[in-house]
């Protein structure tokens, strides 16, 4: 009979060995993902920097204007051709 509670008691102990085993391993496992998706989005975080910089940069209206005389022939208006309209919701 004691012999039995023993096997027992020590099947008990090796399966929650090897269940704090598993555990441990997949929390590592995941750590390791979670530090891998941390090192992305990081890099995200600077290349976003970096097309906001070139977005202002490409948007700037000196550049805009000069690509519209060079390239594109255009010209500003005569201020007496130019209207002004109220912009407000009716």
């Amino acid at each position: 009979m004691m012999l039995r509670v023993n096997l027992v008691l020590l099947a008990i102990l090796v399966a929650c060995a090897l269940s704090l085993v598993t555990s441990r391993h997949q929390a590592r496992k995941l750590f390791v993902e979670l530090e891998r998706e941390q090192t992305q989005t990081r890099a995200y975080d600077v290349e976003y920097g970096q097309l906001q910089i070139e977005q202002s940069t490409w948007a700037m209206p000196a550049r805009v204007e000069r690509i519209a005389r060079e390239h594109l022939r255009m010209e500003l208006p005569a201020a007496g051709r130019v209207e002004v309209i109220d912009g407000t919701p009716r």
